[in-house]
């Protein structure tokens, strides 16, 4: 069994409304810096252990579709890193 670090980064879908994202984006603007556009991501960082890195991305794949991303609103990314 390996030791992986996986990074997951759940973000809404394009056309998706993010008011936090909007509003955060207008004070940035009030402050004097000008973004085209700013999108709000969490991320999770799981340590977890596993056969491989192939292992341990498909678990937490399941753990995003199951608990972690709403698939109807979310995209996510999954990086797996050995420990």
């Amino acid at each position: 069994m390996g030791q992986y670090t996986a990074t997951l980064t759940v973000r809404l879908k394009a056309g998706v409304l993010d008011p936090e994202a909007k509003t955060t984006e207008r004070a940035l603007g009030r402050l004097g810096f000008e973004v085209d556009e700013l999108r709000r991501a969490d991320r999770f960082e799981i340590d977890l252990e596993a056969d491989s890195a192939s292992n341990a991305a498909d678990r937490v794949d399941e753990m995003a579709e199951r608990l972690l991303a709403n698939p109807t609103i979310h995209d996510y990314a999954v990086e797996i890193e050995e420990r």
